[in-house]
């Protein structure tokens, strides 16, 4: 991992990328040992992908997994939809 670093000053340039950054190593990289670059890519990138992207529980979306959100999200919308429409006929 490489520390990355925003403007000088500026402490919120790159908080959600830090946030991020902490998340992946304290969850992951530092529970794991890889024996090359590209094992702790692939790795890392499956973790992500198939962990922290469907399944791993999100303060920013209410406690649940984005899967999850994202369909409460989608019905929510079909169901506000839905009330317009009869609204307007």
């Amino acid at each position: 991992m490489v520390q990355s670093m925003g403007r000088v000053g500026c402490a919120l340039d790159n908080a959600a990328a830090e946030a991020f950054d902490s998340t992946l190593k304290v969850e992951f990289v530092h529970r794991h040992r890889f024996t090359t670059r590209a094992e702790a890519r692939i790795k890392v990138a499956t973790w992500i992908a198939d962990f922290y992207n469907t399944s791993r529980r999100h303060s920013a979306n209410d406690g649940l997994a984005p899967i999850t959100f994202e369909r409460q999200m989608a019905e929510a919308r079909r169901a506000s939809t839905a009330q317009l429409r009869a609204e307007v006929a």
